[in-house]
């Protein structure tokens, strides 16, 4: 298996997927108020973190859902299906995992995939590229600006509320990643569109930052058209909410997780009627 995930917990499983520049670690915060009711699968996305870049040609998107659906198989035991949540990059894959009806039920946090225009796409690629420049003329200083509350505040302020709640760690291994990674350099708008419609009963929340500055919040009401069975959330936080709200992002996941696993009891109680009404 080449994507490189770590488990931890114990339950129903639940795949937590990052965005562009992170790794697993972005998760940190949330991963303990989840453990110890869910197993965790904690995800580097292909080109990211620990696990193997991408390959050369092909649709970079494409690719990482394939590698997510090749790695269910090794994951899940028999019949078993995974919940998913994601943040940004990760926020799509997960929304399309329940298109391609991989997902018991999926939270998406601040969600690529709903560009309402050619504007709204550039807007997040010149962003991205903004942040890459002033990455690499902070270059050496990286590591030592990341100690101070200030230095996270400038380094991580575009994807956060309260940057300097962000991990000074996490921070470091940011900052640097943003100046290699090439994902951005590759995507193309048109990767960012859902395969199939969801299954309207699938749980879903879609969660947006109200100091969103890279898919800013207004990008919901697409969202809402697109997915008018979704759990719509707006909350007082950035981009990236897993630092700036770890507790309300963990509930908003185990809400989501539950709604899921309640549809599976309806299920089996209508199954069991219906199985004693043939027998009757």
């Amino acid at each position: 298996m080449d994507l490189y995930h770590r488990v931890t917990g114990a339950g129903p499983t639940v795949v937590l997927i990052h965005g562009v520049c992170h790794r697993g670690h972005a998760w940190d915060p949330v991963v303990p108020l989840l453990e110890g009711r869910y197993r965790l699968v904690i995800v580097d996305l292909p080109g990211h973190g620990n696990s193997p870049d991408l390959p050369e040609e092909g649709d970079p998107v494409e690719y990482m859902v394939d590698q997510l659906t090749t790695m269910l198989d090794g994951i899940l035991p028999p019949g078993e299906r995974a919940h998913f949540a994601g943040n940004s990059l990760g926020g799509f894959l997960a929304l399309e995992m329940a298109a391609r009806g991989h997902a018991h039920s999926a939270t998406a946090l601040s969600p690529a995939g709903f560009f309402r225009s050619y504007a709204d796409w550039r807007y997040t690629i010149t962003v991205f590229h903004s942040l890459q420049k002033v990455a690499g003329k902070l270059g050496r200083y990286i590591p030592a600006l990341s100690q101070r509350a200030a230095g996270r505040a400038l380094m991580m302020g575009a994807f956060c509320a309260r940057p300097w709640q962000y991990g000074a760690e996490a921070a470091a291994i940011d900052g640097e990643a943003i100046i290699t990674n090439n994902v951005l350099d590759r995507a193309d708008r048109r990767a960012f569109v859902f395969t199939a419609p969801v299954d309207e009963d699938l749980p879903l929340t879609i969660r947006w930052g109200r100091f969103d500055l890279v898919l800013p919040a207004a990008q919901r009401q697409l969202a809402a058209r697109l997915f008018p069975r979704a759990r719509i959330e707006i909350s007082a936080d950035g981009h990236v909410p897993m630092s700036d709200d770890p507790r309300g992002v963990a509930d908003s996941i185990a809400a989501t997780v539950e709604r899921g696993l309640a549809r599976d009891r309806e299920l089996a109680r209508d199954t069991e009627l219906a199985a004693e009404g043939v027998a009757g």
